[in-house]
């Protein structure tokens, strides 16, 4: 066997480790919790994989995790015979910590103010294996990779760096010895780990319900027995080896929600998603059926963690078959935009050695799909009307994720309509469904009037609402990038036509108000066509139109686009995400009622060559893109224009 070099890990890892060894939090227990978490999804892996290798199959027999402990060299090990690790993988997941949040990690860390929020920053940053460090000075790992020879040693003290060699083990498998720091007898807080009763009460409270034996050792005093059953008077115990099963390994979801306590639901929770949170609610359903029968167990998260968002193709339903765990991370059960949704699905009719492409093409898995994703939607409707403060802050969280599912999944357009919540010029600090903003339309309102931008309060302040401000119109205020998206596949609700506050030529009131309008304006256009002609000359880099607007009441001019065109706020997300993208010149509508208007055009007429006209311009223009949050081009020139202007008007 040959010993590799020392590796170190990164600062950031480094500075974590740190962090957890010098820091003392409460609820320290929690590092039995992971490890044996983490065992149950080697033995997990190793039942699934087996599904479909028949040098792997024979290694299923007898799935368990062994805990052990000596109170004499103060150790406590936690071992497994699943999947196990090769060197590679020990260096990715062992090796590195939390690849993608360590800063964030850190910084978490330490503005913590409450010591026992460590296992939320623990879970929602990957690291839980690194809990062993609150309790351990050195950790000793020795894992086979199932269907290899090679067995691997890490070590670390938590210094900074770690060692990786070639070591012996009999079985495929992983046992985590950790050496457990000094007993401080004057903590409070501190428990001796390396006690059976200690370890006992904490799989008892975190892991009662690991679908695997979890499994331990322990002596005991035993009295000898006559041939009649009866102990001898001058007998003396005896001191046995009894290997005993420290889990009920019930599955919970197939027991009666009355007979479960709020805190197993929490724990099992916490086993199923890493997240250290409390859930915000529970989805207790079975469906049984001539098609189907399943039985399901989902959660939903009280916040977001970064998986849910970094990772965005990953899923947290777990798929079972009559209580045999398939796979983890079962897409076919749960649509994309529901992908923070965390549980079991448990069916009672699906083959137990189905595979991925099976699962692509099978009825009964899309008629749990569906079921599933009916029951989740309903919730968020409950929840929305039982306690709306509540749901709202959930929306917040989640609200944009979901919003994915009205262009990605048509099927549920007209469920998710009596959930998705949006910002409006009428709903205040409050959100509104689309229903309650077609409740609260004008009488002659024929579509849902909404405008995109980047902050509600650029939006509401927009130029482009003065005449929905002025007429009493609702307008939704859409500042998500999904909504952005979304609006392109959502054509109409309830036959109302929705329709960008900021494209097209909108004319509000009723027909005969329309009327008028558009007669206003023909007259007008009139009178200043040679202007309207000038200034796209004028302005013809940035604009492909000007025009008069029936939109404007108090403002000048405002930009606006066909209802073909892509908004600003998709052109500048789209730049920001690195798209080189051709310019997109808007449309400049004026207000043919406004003193600068009129005045431009009186010099105009006076005198087509007044130099002052493309000064003025170009400040309309740049005024009409401020108002709306854009930005300048050359924010100088524009500067300079203005000043001028004020000079001479002085």
């Amino acid at each position: 066997m040959s010993t590799e070099t020392r590796f170190e890990f990164k600062a950031e890892a480094k500075q974590i480790l740190e962090l957890m060894i010098h820091s003392v939090y409460s609820h320290r227990e929690i590092f039995l919790r992971e490890l044996i978490s983490n065992a149950s999804d080697a033995l997990d892996k190793l039942r699934f994989e087996a599904l479909t290798s028949d040098a792997l199959r024979p290694l299923t027999g007898d799935l368990h995790i062994r805990l052990a402990a000596d109170p004499e060299d103060r150790t406590v090990s936690v071992s497994d015979n699943g999947i196990g690790m090769n060197r590679d993988e020990i260096l990715q997941y062992i090796g590195t910590i939390a690849k993608s949040g360590t800063r964030d990690f850190a910084k978490a860390l330490k503005e913590a103010k409450d010591k026992t929020s460590a296992p939320e920053f623990i879970g929602q940053f990957g690291v839980g294996f690194y809990s062993s460090f609150m309790v351990a000075d050195k950790v000793t790992l020795i894992s086979r990779r199932a269907g290899e020879e090679k067995a691997w040693k890490w070590e670390s003290d938590g210094s900074g760096s770690f060692t990786l060699e070639e070591a012996a083990r009999d079985t495929q498998g992983t046992t985590v010895m950790l050496h457990l720091k000094p007993l401080d007898k004057d903590d409070e807080d501190a428990e001796d780990y390396a006690q059976e009763y200690v370890l006992r009460e904490i799989v008892r409270k975190y892991s009662d319900f690991v679908a695997y034996p979890i499994r331990m050792k322990v002596e005991r005093q035993k009295w000898p027995k006559d041939a009649d059953g009866k102990t001898p008077p001058d007998a003396k115990p005896e001191t046995v080896i009894e290997d005993e099963t420290l889990n009920s390994m019930k599955a919970i979801w197939m027991r009666p929600e009355k007979d479960v306590t709020e805190e197993e639901y929490k724990e099992f929770y916490k086993h199923v998603s890493h997240d250290w949170n409390d859930p915000l609610r529970r989805i207790v359903f079975r469906l049984e059926g001539t098609t189907s029968e399943f039985r399901s167990l989902l959660f939903l998260p009280s916040k977001p963690t970064p998986e849910m968002f970094l990772q965005p193709k990953e899923r947290g339903i777990h798929l079972y078959i009559k209580r045999v765990f398939i796979m983890n991370d079962c897409k076919e059960l749960i649509p994309e935009y529901l992908r923070f949704v965390r549980g079991v699905v448990d069916s009672e009719d699906l083959s137990l050695n189905i595979s991925r492409e099976i699962l692509q093409q099978n009825r009964q898995i899309q008629t749990i799909k569906k079921s599933v994703t009916r029951k989740v939607l309903d919730t968020f409707k409950t929840m929305r009307t039982e306690d709306r403060k509540k749901f709202l802050e959930f929306w917040k969280d989640f609200g944009a994720t979901i919003k994915e599912g009205l262009f990605k999944a048509e099927e549920d357009k007209e469920k998710l309509f009596e959930v998705c919540l949006f910002p409006s010029t009428a709903a205040g600090d409050d959100l509104c469904t689309f229903e309650e903003y077609v409740e609260r339309m004008k009488p002659g309102q024929d579509a849902i009037y909404y405008v995109t931008g980047e902050t509600r309060q650029t939006m509401e302040n927009s130029p482009l609402l003065e005449a929905f401000r002025d007429k009493g119109y609702e307008v939704l205020l859409l500042s998500d990038p999904v909504d952005e998206v979304w609006v392109q596949f959502v054509r109409d609700y309830k036959g109302k036509k929705l329709v960008s506050a900021g494209k097209g030529d909108v004319k509000l009131g009723t027909d005969e108000e329309k009327k008028k309008a558009e007669e206003a304006v023909k007259e007008k256009a009139t009178a200043y066509k040679s202007l309207l002609e000038f200034l796209k000359e004028k302005l013809t880099e940035n604009v492909k139109e000007v025009r008069l607007s029936s939109r404007l009441t108090s403002s000048p001019a405002c930009l606006t686009g066909d209802p073909s065109d892509m908004s600003p706020h998709m052109e500048a997300l789209l730049k920001a995400s690195g798209k080189d993208l051709p310019k997109v010149k808007r449309i400049l509508e004026l207000n043919p009622s406004h003193p600068l208007v009129e005045k431009m055009q009186a010099m105009f007429d006076k005198d087509k060559a007044d130099p002052r006209l493309a000064d003025a311009a170009e400040i309309v223009y740049g005024q009409a893109l401020i108002a709306e949050g854009g930005k300048l081009e050359n924010p100088a020139s524009f500067s300079r224009k203005v000043a001028d202007l004020l000079l001479k008007a002085l």
